[in-house]
Formats: structure tokens, C-alpha cells, sequence
């Protein structure tokens, strides 16, 4: 079994946070990840630095230059999945990513690498189900769920065709254009649950515009199996330049407050992440 698998196997919705690597720069954002898995984080999405990160609002956008900036590589991006692999062996970790980064490096290399590294699974942010053929195979040849993007715009006969080739979980995303936080979520995301969930038995995990605990309550009251949160969190970092301890308290802070969200029993958050290491 999978460790992504292994996770959505437990009852509870899981909780998911998403860093750029290499912010606020290449050794700090490790200290960030760890911090973000003591703080709760169920699954992590670690998302490989671009200068063009269409799918991103303002806030990611510009942790992406900041990565960029402080030189961040693909080969830095592995070794971070390394590092934090070796220290949470059972979490699981996606890389979020653009299909030009994966093209440039062949995607058998890429796929080779990132199973190497400790990912578990890859999300090319911008790559149609029409050309999945260009990464499918590599994908399966090294273990690699390919995690699938579904708006709430597609149409049912495309999410039918996206349904095909993913694997892993699907990542739902909650509102029309791009990450960013917002202060009301869209009133139709159980619906928007509902009707993938007739589709498919993969896990379905809820992003975009998620940034407070009853957002994420919201969403797990909906079906959710999963609840991302990623622009609030990396919004946090930029708050905080030049003052990584303030930063990595505010980031506990921040995932102990938005998991309180998933469930009245203020123990649950823990337990979750002790019933997938044990």
C-alpha cells in the first residue's frame, strides 16, 4: 500500500499544506517543512519553483520568485524531498509542478528522480489529459501517482477523461481562477464533491482559497477527504522576512488553528499523524 493510499484509508479528512522550495530561501525551506509536519500536516505538496506559474495568484507568485532568487534548482527541489523524507518516513509527499520543468529535464528522468528522492506522487499543474501520454508511462514504471486537477468548470465528460489517468487522490478545485486566499468559500463545493465522487474511488481533497478553520470545516462537512491550504500558509513566510523564528511559530500557529477545523476533538489532529507513522 501506498503512503498516500495508507493516509486517505482513515476515516478522518486529511490535512495538506503546500510550500515552494527554496522559500524564503534553500536551507529555509526545510526548517519550514519540518515545521509544517510538527504542526500537523498530513500530507505535504512541495512545489518546484517557475518563472511562470500561471495556475498561482500573487501570493504563490511571488514565492516562486523568491525561490528563483535564492537559486533554487530542480536538483535542490530533490534534495529536499530527501531531506524531508529522512525525516517524517511516513508522510506522504507530492510535487507540484509545470510541465515545461518536466519537459526541459525528460520526463523519465524527472519521474526517476522524484521516486528516488522519496515522492509519492507528481502534479503537473498544467498538462491536459490529452497529453498525459507524454508522462503516464513513467509515472506507473516508478510508482508515482499522478494527481489530477478537476475545477468547477469542467465539464462531466472531461472529468471522465482526467478521471482515467489519475491515481493517488483528485485535488478539487474550489473556485474559478487561481490560488489565493479569500474570505468566502463557493456554496458549491459539496456539489461539486458529490458529482466526482459518483466517478471515481479516489480520495477527493479540496483547494484553493482555503484560509481559515471554517473554511477547512466547510470543506470537510462537504465530503471532503482532504483539505488543502497553501496561500495562507505561504503568505506567512513572506510576513516574516528576516525573522525565520517568528515565522516558523506563526506557521505552527496557523496549521493548529486551520486543523481545529476538521473536528471538535481537539486530539484528533495528533492521533491522525500517529495512526499513519505507527
Amino acid at each position: 500500500m501506498s503512503r498516500i493510499t495508507g493516509l486517505f484509508a482513515l476515516e478522518n479528512p486529511a490535512f495538506i499544506g503546500f510550500t515552494v522550495a527554496g522559500d524564503p530561501g534553500i536551507e529555509a525551506s526545510l526548517r519550514v517543512a519540518k515545521t509544517m509536519i510538527d504542526a500537523g500536516l498530513d500530507l505535504l505538496e512541495i512545489a518546484v519553483p517557475y518563472s511562470d506559474p500561471v495556475a498561482d495568484g500573487p501570493v504563490i507568485e511571488r514565492a516562486h520568485a523568491r525561490a528563483l532568487r535564492a537559486g533554487t534548482t530542480p536538483d535542490d527541489v530533490f534534495a529536499l524531498v530527501r531531506e524531508v523524507r529522512d525525516y517524517a518516513p511516513a508522510l506522504p509527499i507530492v510535487l507540484f509542478t509545470y510541465y515545461n520543468i518536466v519537459y526541459r529535464r525528460g520526463p523519465g528522468r524527472f519521474f526517476a528522480e522524484a521516486a528516488a528522492a522519496g515522492a509519492d506522487g507528481v502534479l503537473i499543474v498544467d498538462l491536459p489529459s490529452e497529453e498525459s501520454s507524454e508522462v503516464t508511462p513513467y509515472a506507473a514504471r516508478h510508482g508515482i501517482d499522478r494527481i489530477a486537477l478537476i475545477a468547477p468548470t469542467t465539464s462531466p465528460e472531461r472529468q471522465n477523461a482526467i478521471l482515467r489517468e489519475a491515481s493517488g487522490f483528485v485535488y478539487l478545485i474550489s473556485l474559478e481562477g487561481v490560488t489565493g486566499e479569500r474570505d468566502r468559500l463557493p456554496s458549491g463545493i459539496a456539489g461539486l464533491v458529490g458529482a466526482v465522487r459518483e466517478k471515481t474511488d479516489l480520495p477527493l481533497a479540496v483547494g484553493f482559497g482555503i484560509s481559515r478553520p471554517e473554511h477547512v470545516g466547510a470543506v470537510a462537512a462537504a465530503g471532503a477527504n482532504g483539505v488543502i491550504v497553501g496561500s495562507a500558509l505561504v503568505r506567512i513566510i513572506e510576513e516574516h522576512p528576516g525573522d525565520e523564528a517568528g515565522m516558523l511559530e506563526s506557521l505552527r500557529t496557523a496549521i493548529g488553528a486551520m486543523r481545529s477545523g476538521l473536528a471538535a476533538d481537539p486530539g484528533h489532529d495528533i492521533s491522525r499523524r500517529e495512526r499513519v507513522e505507527g
